[in-house]
């Protein structure tokens, strides 16, 4: 890799942020003169070409698009975005493509990103040309094209520079891994964290979460994690993190659960209601716009971090909570609004776009100063660059099953993890095809916190249900070793085709399919679109039936099932 210092970065960027950043030049092809940069009223811009049949991925967490070549991109921090424009509450600003190399930015502004335009041919003494949609066809007329002689155009708002650095390798997942890498390799997860995570419906107290407890030891259904969702608070927008009057004993109900073999997760967020005990004492460290009645804590400064973990240190952790859901740490335009300005002013020196960019690492970082050695696999909403490193796994308030699949693929581009949670179903049939993804993916997630009951009980498919929890406790032994590489070498556990076989143009479209630890490969149905479905295997290897052993021919194949298509990659 390496890295090109043009004009003069920011000072707050993710690398300031990253206690794991390691750099170390090696020798690239790219050519510097391949950069040309201008300062505008507007912001730094960047340009430089990119050759006629490159495709581009990556990006962050993007749910709605997989190929972005010919598409403009604003990496915008927030919720449930509908369109693919680049908003997302994962934008990460890196991308791979298929001929050989990648890009980080190291920016925590909301970059925009033009992959591949034409320029005016008398500026670049290249020849244009471009086949344009059919005047009576709209549809045609504007789709997004894959233009030739076309440059990615880079602007990063109120910048005057930004360091690019650039990576070469002859996979993505090699490009992909020396990213990865920059900021420390993937997380050490403990085993447990691999295991079913059940979020309780947020209504209950703490008898009828015992017996559900209870319910899952007696019927034989894997689970490792209980998730209290946020009736656990007094009060939850703004946040207090103190126990409500649900929760009588939270000493004896923790000790409960741990005695029965559970391990204990809690949804949070950190805007901080003036009743919390530390309100007053974090207040000064704090932006200057409330949330919800409540301060938003600047986690950039050492006192509004200590601050925080200290509390949740002594009144949660050593209590035995060792994992946290924090939400709400994305910002809001699709959502109603709730969240700060971009204007806001923190007293380290950010503004409010660029701890929007920031706030899941910084709130990540807290909490990891919290649980100090304890090890932890929990949930995060808004996570960014370099963040390869944290043991936080993305959600979404958004439920489209084809995204959430799409959401798996897309992950492994960009040093995240993305689950593909099960949150609710209006059939039977929605209910196993989610489970059986969520089986498949980094974290086995059932979020049943709007169910006042058991989800595979309410639709009546409790013994499939239990047969797939089965196949995730045989699949952990599996994904641990691939968390494993993923800490040494920055290889990520999941990952599109085309990462692995970027030599071959049939993966540049494939969003519904993906490699799951080293050798399998994972093509789940979809809700709702029925028991059939095409499947891609690559050519370059051989592959068998994951479930019977029997030999699969590569290619294209039609596949029709009630069950989940697994092939396994022989060696």
């Amino acid at each position: 890799m390496k890295r090109f210092t043009l004009g003069t970065p920011e000072e707050f960027v993710p690398s300031k942020f990253c206690p794991g950043f390691h750099y170390e030049e090696t020798p690239v092809s790219y050519p510097a003169s391949n950069f040309v940069c201008r300062e505008t009223p507007a912001g730094f811009v960047v340009e430089f070409p990119l050759e006629d049949d490159c495709q581009i991925f990556g990006f962050g967490l993007q749910l709605k698009q997989f190929n972005h070549r010919g598409r403009h991109l604003r990496l915008a921090v927030n919720a449930d975005p509908v369109t693919a424009n680049g908003e997302s509450h994962a934008p990460v600003p890196f991308f791979v493509t298929n001929k050989g190399w990648g890009m980080y930015f190291d920016t925590a502004r909301y970059a925009e990103f033009d992959c591949g335009r034409q320029k005016n041919p008398l500026l670049t003494g290249k020849a244009a040309a471009s086949e344009g949609g059919a005047a009576d066809n709209e549809a045609a007329l504007y789709a997004v094209r894959q233009e030739n002689s076309a440059y990615m155009t880079v602007r990063i708002p109120a910048a005057r520079g930004v360091d690019v650095y650039v990576f070469e390798g002859d996979t993505i997942t090699d490009i992909v891994a020396q990213y990865n890498m920059l900021s420390g390799g993937g997380p050490a997860v403990p085993e447990w964290g691999l295991g079913m995570l059940y979020r309780c419906y947020t209504g209950w107290d703490a008898e009828k979460i015992k017996s559900v407890a209870d319910y899952f030891r007696a019927n034989d259904i894997p689970c490792d994690i209980i998730g209290l969702e946020p009736g656990w608070q007094t009060h939850a927008y703004s946040c207090t993190y103190k126990w409500s009057a649900r929760y009588p004993d939270p000493e004896g109900f923790l000790a409960y659960l741990r005695e029965r073999g559970y391990h204990v997760n809690l949804w949070e967020h950190a805007f901080t209601h003036p009743d919390a005990d530390f309100f007053e004492e974090i207040a000064p460290y704090a932006g200057d716009w409330m949330v919800w009645g409540g301060l938003v804590p600047d986690f950039a400064t050492p006192g509004a971090r200590k601050i925080f973990a200290d509390y949740t240190r002594k009144n949660l952790v050593e209590r035995g909570v060792d994992g946290f859901k924090l939400d709400e740490c994305d910002s809001s335009d699709n959502t109603g609004g709730w969240s700060f300005p971009l204007c806001t002013r923190f007293p380290s020196g950010m503004d409010g776009e660029q701890y929007h960019s920031l706030f899941g690492t910084l709130y990540i970082q807290t909490l990891l100063d919290a649980l100090g050695d304890r090890k932890t696999l929990s949930e995060v909403r808004n996570i960014g660059a370099l963040a390869a490193s944290y043991p936080f796994v993305l959600y979404s308030d958004l439920y489209d099953h084809r995204d959430f699949i799409r959401g798996v693929v897309n992950s492994g581009f960009s040093g995240i993890l993305w689950a593909p949670e099960f949150r609710s179903a209006h059939s039977k049939e929605e209910c196993i095809r989610r489970m059986q993804a969520v089986v498949f993916s980094v974290q086995c997630l059932v979020n049943a916190w709007n169910y006042d009951g058991i989800p595979w009980v309410v639709h009546e498919c409790e013994e499939e249900v239990k047969e797939l929890l089965r196949i995730r406790a045989g699949l952990i032994p599996m994904l641990k070793a691939a968390f494993d590489e993923y800490h040494a070498t920055g290889k990520p556990p999941i990952r599109a085709l085309v990462m692995d076989y970027t030599a071959d143009p049939e993966t540049y479209g494939i969003d519904n399919e993906y490699l799951f630890c080293d050798d399998l490969l994972v093509a789940p149905i979809a809700a709702g679109t029925g028991d059939e479905r095409d499947v891609y295997l690559p050519t370059a290897d051989e592959w068998e039936d994951y479930f019977t052993g029997e030999p699969v021919a590569s290619g294209k194949l039609h596949v029709k099932t009630s069950g989940i298509p697994v092939y396994r990659r022989k060696r």
